[in-house]
């Protein structure tokens, strides 16, 4: 693999994590498109890696006052009612699922859900779920009413993004519409329910990590694909926070109808 090709793989990574139109559907359609050898695991989870030093980065404050909420909270053996502290823990909460669903279906979402017709279908389906909830549910409430129950439907939400194409910002803002809440406030609790999720698959993929980096891909690859995927990571977060503050989520829907039809002509008239 190339410098550039990390590079672009790094900048789809970026660009889509926080847009509901499925990172993973991306990083593997596009090396199918152009038959590029796959990078392997140990640069997959760079990548997210990457988008996941960015969260930390531009939501830095918050987090720092969650994580804080968190500690006291452990060390006084209460949740109590302050928010950070009520955060901390459905954001704990909210990531049950999601965790239920890596362990028990990985090696399917390594293998049997990456075929490229099955993540068509899946980005044109929950692309018309995404436009249809968001056009027929209110958007009343704020952030700072999230609960434990809104907290776990999402975390729900979040667990069917293991099947690539369907999109974990997609899933989880669907479902913030669903329960009444506006776009931006969907779109922020999602962002923040992904951290615990991507920390914990790059915790447990260390030991590959370990043995696949400097001996089956370069270090100049991954940390290329890495800064790649935190610089337009940071992009997608301020542009996604701003932008539904005044727009619906209509447009992703028709990208993802476009490039699903994309896929299955391409994969008609170029992969027979």
């Amino acid at each position: 693999m190339e410098i550039s090709q990390a590079i672009i793989l790094g900048m789809l990574q970026g660009l889509t994590e926080f847009i509901p139109v499925s990172s993973s559907a991306h990083l593997i359609l596009f090396p199918w498109f152009f038959d590029w050898k796959d990078p392997g695991l140990a640069f997959d989870v760079f990548l997210h890696l990457g988008t996941l030093c960015a969260l930390m980065v531009y939501f830095f404050r918050e987090l720092w006052e969650i994580a804080s909420g968190g500690i006291q909270s452990l060390v006084q053996r209460r949740i109590g009612f302050e928010p950070d502290r009520q955060l901390f823990w459905m954001l704990i909460f909210g990531s049950i699922p999601a965790a239920i669903a890596g362990v028990l279906f990985h090696h399917l979402a390594e293998e049997t859900f990456r075929a490229p017709l099955l993540i068509a279908t899946m980005l044109s389906f929950v692309g018309f779920v995404v436009l249809w909830v968001d056009g027929h549910y209110p958007a009343l409430k704020r952030f700072e009413e999230l609960n434990f129950g809104s907290a776990f439907l999402i975390g729900i939400a979040q667990a069917f993004a293991i099947i690539p194409g369907v999109s974990r910002s997609g899933a989880t803002m669907a479902m913030g519409r669903r329960l009444g809440f506006s776009r931006d406030s969907a779109a922020k609790f999602s962002f923040l329910l992904c951290i615990p999720i991507i920390l914990g698959a790059v915790v447990m993929k260390i030991p590959e990590l370990t043995h696949q980096v400097g001996n089956e891909i370069s270090w100049s690859y991954v940390l290329s694909g890495f800064g790649s995927a935190f610089f337009f990571g940071m992009i997608s977060i301020h542009f996604m926070l701003g932008y539904l503050r005044n727009a619906d989520l209509a447009l992703f829907t028709w990208y993802r109808l476009g490039l699903s039809i994309f896929v299955v002509v391409w994969s008609l008239f170029f992969k027979v």
